[in-house]
């Protein structure tokens, strides 16, 4: 097991809309305490974001539109949020193969923004411009199930977001969207990004879990997320969300094994009996 004392700097607690950061003594009681469902003996779900509880692509390209259209912009706003989604695979993994030192997802987003930019032949935006358009991916709206699954699973599971976002970012969607979670967990406290083993063991062990206490739920389409996780020795429960790049454009079907696969959300929380 990874000496937690290597990743756990810091860990955000969300709850009704409020965010607290704590140091690297964070207890965990509640996780020692909180009852095994009899599905699976999982004590807690890691949520993906991107995809699986947040519509990125509707999100990111309402909110760049809004910056750029009144300054006599015009183009495909959901070209251009797919275009800098493409580019977000690349960018991490220059920190997971250590090329480069770990960043903030925050921070790669903004080296890609450049580099969409230019394909789209727009140049010479002011910085402030620029920082308003990186924070677009803070602006994103959760799926309809959300809102109602998400206190359902709660009920019975701790919760929290294993994703590749920094925690500024998670904090920001959180209270947009007034869900609630018990910690932050994923990149900034693994210090590296999915689907690298660490980020999912080091997010079991910040809740005194074992990895296969901990179930990732996951669009059924992250299959590289997915495999990751199950090599991490983490269960694995995959949901339908065939509109994450467009209607009806995203595969249902999950090309690796999982544990558990649902239309959505309220879907899984039926499946996992609450």
């Amino acid at each position: 097991m990874i000496d937690r004392r290597s990743f756990v700097q810091k860990a955000a607690k969300v709850a009704g809309g409020g965010t607290i950061i704590f140091g690297s003594t964070f207890k965990v009681s509640l996780a020692k305490n909180a009852p095994i469902n009899p599905v699976l003996g999982v004590k807690a779900l890691f949520f993906d974001m991107f995809g699986t509880i947040l519509d990125w692509r509707t999100g990111v390209a309402h909110s760049v539109e809004k910056i750029l259209k009144p300054l006599g912009y015009s183009l495909d706003w959901f070209e251009f949020a797919d275009e800098w989604r493409s580019l977000y695979g690349p960018g991490m993994e220059e920190v997971r193969s250590g090329r480069t030192p770990y960043v903030s997802l925050d921070a790669v987003h903004r080296r890609m923004l450049d580099k969409v930019m230019a394909r789209f032949e727009i140049r010479g935006l002011p910085d402030k411009v620029m920082e308003d358009i990186n924070l677009s991916w803070h602006r994103l709206d959760v799926w309809p199930d959300v809102a109602n699954a998400l206190p359902r699973l709660h009920s019975k599971f701790l919760l929290a977001p294993v994703s590749n976002a920094n925690i500024s970012m998670i904090a920001n969607v959180v209270r947009r969207n007034n869900i609630s979670f018990d910690a932050v967990l994923g990149a900034d406290i693994a210090r590296d990004f999915k689907p690298k083993a660490i980020v999912y063991q080091a997010s079991a062990e910040a809740f005194a879990l074992e990895p296969e206490q901990c179930m990732l739920v996951s669009a059924a389409s992250h299959n590289v997320d997915m495999k990751g996780a199950a090599s991490a020795g983490l269960k694995v429960a995959a949901i339908e969300r065939p509109d994450e790049h467009g209607a009806g454009k995203s595969s249902v079907t999950p090309k690796v094994p999982v544990d558990m696969l649902a239309k959505d959300l309220n879907d899984l929380a039926d499946q996992l009996g609450v």
